[in-house]
């Protein structure tokens, strides 16, 4: 009995630390995503809200709470509202299997860096981003807004097809470490990480990720050139702030699926575990966002012939040699 109190306890404190720590991430992503973007595009950047505009973060969530929160009249009011919820909901419980650390022992019990250690981590995580989905296509359609329901269906079918691409992505990174379980295939990456002899998996599921929370090359819901700002065109206040928190917590989420299917997750010589969890999280972030910086936006066709012409066959193929491979090496 004292075990399973224990244990509820310890559960509700990694909860409340991990729910915490994400919400200060995404909102300082913000700030750090709009200072590099400033810089790579030769301008400043927030700098009046605080040194350096460290409080600008803290003046955006000011103006959202105080902002009107209006509702259009012939919009579907219960599901207009609940809508935003699934962008961020969905991105945090798939942080619940990503395991972020080695584990400790405190008071002579092993505490493990991960919230849930499930055996089928990878399924949940999968099921998990799929749903988000709802959150778009729903926010669109209950809008009752032809901006914010061409963006929906944009969405809509953009998630849905590289969804396939992604998922057949991580099949060879299964098969490596003989795991759904992501602390298994930290731990199957013991000697090097999954990159090294999975690239092609790693580009497929990058940019199928990159598709997947709908950024620039890929931001085709949101289009403000054609759709005013898609999906969330009639969301004002704290619910176009969900929207927008939840494409934060997405990217630091991606980023910890990235780390812990193809770059060792905690592992790394010399600093302490967390660090380097933490180091190739940011790494990951870093370079999505140059991207957004960088790359222009693609047009909708060329999009969807990406996902169904290239990376799932890509995806196929390389699910073929790598399961090839693996019996040709066995029989040696």
């Amino acid at each position: 009995m004292e075990n399973w109190v224990a244990g509820l306890i310890l559960l509700v404190i990694k909860l409340g630390v991990v729910l915490v720590v994400l919400l200060l991430a995404a909102a300082y992503l913000v700030w750090v995503e709009r200072k590099l973007l400033a810089r790579l595009q030769v301008r400043f950047g927030p700098n009046r809200a605080g040194r350096f505009g460290l409080l600008q973060p803290l003046a955006d969530l000011i103006k959202l709470i105080t902002k009107e929160d209006t509702v259009p009249e012939a919009a579907d009011k219960t599901i207009f509202l609940l809508a935003p919820a699934a962008a961020g909901i969905t991105a945090m419980l798939i942080f619940a299997v990503i395991p972020f650390g080695d584990g400790f022992t405190l008071w002579g019990r092993p505490i493990p860096m991960v919230i849930a250690d499930l055996n089928i981590g990878l399924l949940f995580a999968i099921a998990l981003s799929s749903l988000g989905v709802y959150g778009v296509a729903l926010g669109g359609w209950a809008s009752n807004s032809k901006y914010g329901l061409l963006g929906g269906i944009r969405g809509a079918a953009q998630m849905i097809s590289y969804e396939l691409g992604l998922g057949l992505s991580l099949v060879p990174i299964v098969m490596l470490a003989r795991s759904f379980s992501l602390v298994d295939i930290v731990n199957a990456q013991a000697s090097y990480p999954f990159i090294l002899i999975q690239p092609h998996s790693f580009l497929i599921f990058f940019v199928s990720a990159m598709a997947e929370i709908k950024r620039i090359p890929f931001d085709l819901p949101e289009a403000e050139n054609e759709l005013v700002a898609g999906y969330h065109t009639e969301y004002s206040g704290m619910r176009f702030g969900l929207f927008f928190l939840g494409e934060y917590i997405t990217l630091i989420v991606l980023g910890g699926l990235v780390a812990a299917f193809f770059l060792g997750g905690w592992r790394g010589p010399l600093l302490p575990p967390l660090v380097w969890f933490i180091v190739k999280v940011l790494a990951v972030v870093f370079v999505m966002i140059w991207m957004r910086g960088t790359l222009p936006r693609l047009r909708y066709d060329q999009l969807m012939s990406i996902g169904w012409k290239i990376l799932i066959p890509a995806a196929l193929l390389n699910i073929i040699v790598t399961g090839g491979l693996i019996l040709a090496l066995k029989s040696y």
